[in-house]
């Protein structure tokens, strides 16, 4: 079935103090197979609407004091679903069945939460980004048998340019050796887009990760050696 998507947008911006602004949005979207309701704050997604477990989901970290809409924030969602369905009947009706858009994914990264100890529980993070419409269909390997037991997906975020970014997750206890993957399928996609994590010694993250990140610190560590070296400097100038 071809799907036609009507994305509702309703994004404001909050001054909560004379230091500065916090981003507050909520999102509204549906296809004719798929539904969306998000809350998000400063990029970050607060809360959204679990339609196939039919309850509202906070996925937010243990170690903050923890938000939520209260009840009735499920049966909202659901309303706003409705609503979203058939305004998208009369405007596709109004439009006479427009083209869909479709833009691939242009980045997937794959990469471990925390640096890896063997033995340690951690998460592996396939981070999606760049596709419209929403949402992609990501799927994991373990040395090449699928795995479905401790992985999740969050709701589509949507980024400045008008596409979507979107998180997987899998819980995973690095053995050596052991090789994962995570595929990631979009309706623009022909085939789908894979990225592989092998858990060795040296290996931390993602390619496109891992080096980004030793650049980065080896720069803060050039910027360390030049600022001692002028401040050595300065001391013996003043005690000559």
């Amino acid at each position: 079935m071809k799907m036609k998507e009507l994305l509702l947008f309703l994004s404001c911006v909050l001054s909560v103090s004379a230091d500065g602004q916090h981003s507050d949005i909520s999102i509204a979207g549906c296809s004719d197979s798929y539904g969306e309701h998000m809350y998000g704050l400063d990029g970050e997604e607060v809360g959204y609407a679990d339609f196939n477990k039919k309850e509202f989901i906070y996925p937010q970290p243990p170690f903050i004091d923890p938000l939520n809409y209260g009840e009735g924030a499920y049966e909202s969602a659901v309303a706003n679903l409705q609503i979203c369905r058939q305004n998208l009947k009369v405007d596709l009706q109004a439009y006479k069945n427009p083209p869909l858009q479709r833009d691939a994914p242009s980045a997937v990264m794959i990469y471990t939460r925390d640096e890896v100890e063997f033995g340690e529980k951690n998460t592996l993070i396939c981070h999606v980004t760049g596709f419209y419409p929403a949402p992609v269909n990501v799927s994991w390997t373990k040395n090449e048998q699928k795995v479905t037991q401790g992985s999740s997906i969050n709701t589509p975020y949507p980024n400045k340019d008008g596409t979507f970014t979107q998180i997987s997750r899998l819980q995973f206890t690095p053995q050596l050796g052991d090789v994962y993957s995570c595929a990631v399928q979009h309706l623009a996609l022909t085939q789908a887009l894979t990225k592989i994590y092998e858990v060795e010694a040296s290996a931390r993250s993602d390619p496109g990760v891992g080096p980004s990140v030793f650049c980065g610190v080896g720069l803060t560590l050039g910027l360390v050696g030049v600022a001692a070296g002028t401040f050595f400097l300065v001391k013996g100038n003043e005690c000559s």
